[in-house]
């Protein structure tokens, strides 16, 4: 099993959210590291750190775990939406997304300041200075201090 993190404001889609639709299709991803993260890294099963960016104060929030192989993501033909891509071909689609399902909330927020002042959490992207991916890699054991500093037992 590999382990991600997945960034989301929250006031655009938050864990709530996904609580509430129970699976839904991580769309508008518009990188080419975060959409190549999606279609050769992830795999079905795998978890997630559900993170609320753009938030005061941002950090992590709960875990939701893939369930779909990677697909064309259909925002990018809608002229009408914000991701829309006129450059992206419907025979070739530049940009993919998967489905998250819903894992757990979080009983607290793990702060980035938190997160930041784990010495255990070095090296874990999501705490360096510069990195803004919307989708990045988690190595097991930072997905299991994250977890034990949020006070879950990972799932299985």
């Amino acid at each position: 099993m590999k382990y991600w993190l997945i960034k989301s404001e929250p006031d655009v889609f938050g864990i709530s959210d996904l609580r509430k639709a129970k699976r839904e299709p991580w769309d508008g991803i518009r990188n080419y590291q975060a959409r190549n993260f999606m279609r050769d890294g992830m795999e079905i099963g795998d978890l997630a750190i559900f993170y609320h960016s753009n938030a005061k104060p941002p950090g992590a929030v709960g875990l939701a775990r893939v369930c779909s192989d990677a697909y064309p993501d259909p925002t990018q033909f809608d002229a009408q939406s914000k991701y829309f891509d006129p450059k992206s071909n419907p025979d070739e689609p530049r940009w993919l997304l998967r489905d998250f399902e819903f894992v757990l909330e979080f009983p607290e927020m793990v702060t980035l300041e938190a997160l930041k002042a784990e010495k255990a959490l070095e090296g874990m992207m999501v705490t360096q200075r510069g990195t803004r991916l919307s989708i990045t890699p988690v190595e097991s054991k930072h997905f299991r201090k994250v977890c034990s500093m949020a006070g879950v037992k990972v799932p299985k």
